[in-house]
């Protein structure tokens, strides 16, 4: 473990830029203009900086993107964003239509036009659509991209806003209907109404008809818990309402309504409610759990009739046991149908079970590509048809229309390719990490590169909340990086879900520094097969990997000639006093436990940093709308490096909340941006 002994910043001295948590105080947003008026006067005059913006708006407006949709009734909706359609438009059509190349679209809302009849600047987060008619949804609109929205019940047969239909003021809203005529709703009703991590904490029914202070309570959890919110799973002639209490990030309690009564669902605390189908429950399992004479292995699925639930039975039966190097990522249903998308060391897997009788599912075989990601979405209680989207590293994407009681699959659209593959590669290497564990990444480069150490080489990493990095098909990474000639690498560290639970719970809180370690081992490794050296090798994270990149410049920063790091957490002394920062505590430990600050100052990045060291040009990204990790996080890291005498870049954009965009120009500035820095560090 590498220890700081002569940072500038010690844990009791006093933070000289707290004023720079002030999000829209006007002597921050003046120091914030003055960055990014630095950073862009730089970084716009690079060559390259105007093609790949021009590449990159071009790929993301372009018209021969898949319009992903969800089905709702006999209707197939898609949101979609292009040139002439900035903000965006929510349209429909008939499966019969979007089987065709041009299919013809029936558009339900402008968000352009409400937008500017409103004078907002609406951001679209969602809509959830009334059971069984479909005809109104409740719409999430977000200022500038933040989490928090405004929601609006909307007609979609008549177009329009439902008058004197359900409202919520702005909020992190957690909503859904009930039936047609209540909803579940958590938001924020007044003080003490909100978790410590700013999430709704209280649960109401809310009637049609009546004012929202006099919506009827079904649950309160402890204000010291993440969130709490409800919800039902419709089935054909039934329906399962729930309650999910978070304890934690990674705990919860499950409470099945039953006759108006909240009864807990007896399973472990870190178990998940997963599915509810043919009245069976499933749930899935972070950590073994031994019930009388057996026990369940941890990362299985496991079902049991609802009535024995109901009665506190846990005859409960495995429908699906990992295997080494495989991880459960998700679990789907159909009518009939349970789908189970899964990780092969790292690359996608579908497994779909069908009822076998006696409560039993067998396998049903699904053709699918290999050695690449699966995702399977619009999953119907109505139908076993379903959409799965295949794509890998140099494959676009392709969209299948699967019928799951027969296993036939109709290829439906596919992704142009947006830059030739033919000249390049994946392959999958192995780093050992300090403790011995191996850590596999991606590598994506030219069949003819040489191993001289000569290539420019852009490490990506998360590591964190149990997310997987798997294979992806990134038109703007191809076109703006392997083009040039350089070579992209995913690490796939502990902290991740890509070997199940144990792989993230293997750098939760005193373990954290092992996700540093392995982050450090592959790129060692890149360095020692001659891919890479350490003067043409950059890394990048966002958010959680925000805090990787930052914290592993400063633990090794000899090894790194150029850092991006986007919508960073930085302050891990105060992040629990930052947002949403509270939430995360599971993950990263509770910086006020005097004993677990000892651990995590020794890799907290603002407090790492040291004047007599010499670190690479860092380039910091975030959003003064982000309201789920600070800015504070990196203004503050800016400032304190730029006092230091370090050469720092600083960009942040006033919108787009933490996905730092909100929308595709937006997008594509920031990728030119990005990338102008990265050929100026990496490509002289």
């Amino acid at each position: 473990m590498i220890v700081c002994a002569t940072c500038l910043l010690s844990a009791g001295e006093e933070d000289p830029y707290m004023w720079l948590e002030e999000v829209t105080g006007e002597k921050a947003l003046a120091w914030v203009e003055k960055q990014n008026a630095e950073s862009k006067t730089q970084l716009e005059k690079v060559d390259g900086f105007k093609t790949v913006k021009e590449a990159a708006l071009e790929i993301l407006n372009s018209r021969e993107r898949i319009p992903y949709t969800s089905r709702y009734g006999k209707y197939y909706y898609n949101f979609w964003r292009d040139a002439g359609n900035v903000r965006g438009i929510y349209r429909r059509t008939t499966l019969e239509e979007y089987r065709k190349s041009q299919p013809k679209w029936e558009t339900v809302f402008d968000l352009d036009q409400i937008s500017k009849a409103e004078n907002e600047n609406w951001v679209f987060k969602g809509a959830q659509f009334s059971y069984p008619d479909y005809k109104r949804c409740l719409l999430s609109l977000s200022r500038g991209g933040a989490d928090a929205t405004v929601v609006r019940e909307f007609d979609v047969e008549k177009k329009e806003f439902v008058e004197n239909g359900f409202y919520l003021p702005e909020a992190k809203n957690n909503v859904s209907w009930r039936d047609r005529d209540s909803l579940y709703v958590g938001t924020d009703f007044g003080s003490g109404s909100l978790t410590e991590s700013g999430y709704p904490r209280i649960v109401k029914i809310w009637q049609r008809g009546t004012q929202l202070d006099e919506a009827q309570t079904i649950f309160e959890a402890d204000p010291k818990h993440v969130y709490a919110y409800a919800g039902r799973i419709n089935r054909k002639n039934k329906s399962l309402d729930f309650i999910v209490d978070a304890t934690t990030f990674f705990t919860r309690s499950t409470y099945l309504i039953v006759d108006g009564k909240n009864m807990k669902l007896d399973v472990p605390a870190d178990a998940e409610f997963e599915a509810y189908i043919h009245d069976q429950v499933l749930v899935k399992l972070k950590s073994d759990w031994k019930v009388e004479d057996k026990t369940f292995k941890q990362g299985s699925l496991i079902i049991q009739e609802l009535d024995a639930v109901l009665k506190g039975k846990k005859d409960y039966r495995v429908i699906y046991r990992p295997e080494e190097r495989v991880s459960l990522s998700s679990v789907s249903t159909t009518r009939n149908l349970i789908l189970l998308s899964l990780l092969n060391n790292v690359t996608g897997v579908l497994k779909v079970l069908k009822p076998a009788g006696n409560n039993q599912w067998k396998e049903v075989s699904i053709q699918t590509e290999p050695n690449g990601s699966i995702s399977v979405f619009d999953t119907r209680e109505d139908s076993d048809q379903f959409f799965m989207n295949y794509e890998s590293f140099l494959t676009p994407s392709t969209l299948f229309l699967v019928d799951g009681a027969t296993g036939k699959t109709e290829k439906l659209k596919s992704l142009p390719p947006f830059f030739d593959a033919k000249p390049f590669k994946s392959d999958q290497f192995e780093a050992v990490s300090r403790d011995g564990t191996k850590i596999p990444y991606f590598v994506l480069h030219r069949k003819d590169w040489k191993l001289d150490g000569s290539n420019p080489t852009l490490l990506y990493g998360y590591g964190g909340f149990e997310i997987s990095l798997a294979p992806r098909y990134s038109a703007v990474t191809g076109k703006a990086w392997l083009e040039k000639g350089g070579v992209y690498v995913i690490a796939n560290i502990r902290g991740g879900g890509e070997f199940g639970p144990q792989w993230h719970q293997a750098a939760l809180k005193k373990n954290r520094m092992k996700a540093y370690e392995d982050f450090i081992a592959v790129a060692e490794d890149l360095i020692s097969r001659k891919i890479t050296s350490k003067s043409k090798l950059g890394i990048q994270g966002g958010s959680n990997g925000g805090l990787l990149v930052g914290a592993c410049f400063t633990l090794r920063p000899d090894l790194f000639k150029a850092v991006v790091c986007q919508v960073p957490l930085l302050d891990m002394k105060r992040y629990t006093k930052l947002l949403a920062g509270a939430s995360w505590a599971a993950e990263y430990g509770d910086p006020d436990d005097p004993e677990m600050w000892e651990y995590i100052k020794t890799y907290s990045p603002y407090h790492n940093l040291k004047k007599d060291v010499t670190y690479p040009r860092v380039f910091f990204t975030t959003s003064t709308r982000d309201d789920r990790v600070h800015p504070a996080h990196a203004r503050k890291m800016v400032a304190r490096m730029k006092e230091m005498g370090h050469p720092v870049l600083y960009y942040e954009n006033t919108e787009g909340g933490h996905s730092g965009a909100a929308n595709n120009e937006q997008r594509a500035y920031n990728a030119a941006v990005e990338y102008a820095y990265l050929y100026e560090e990496l490509m002289p």
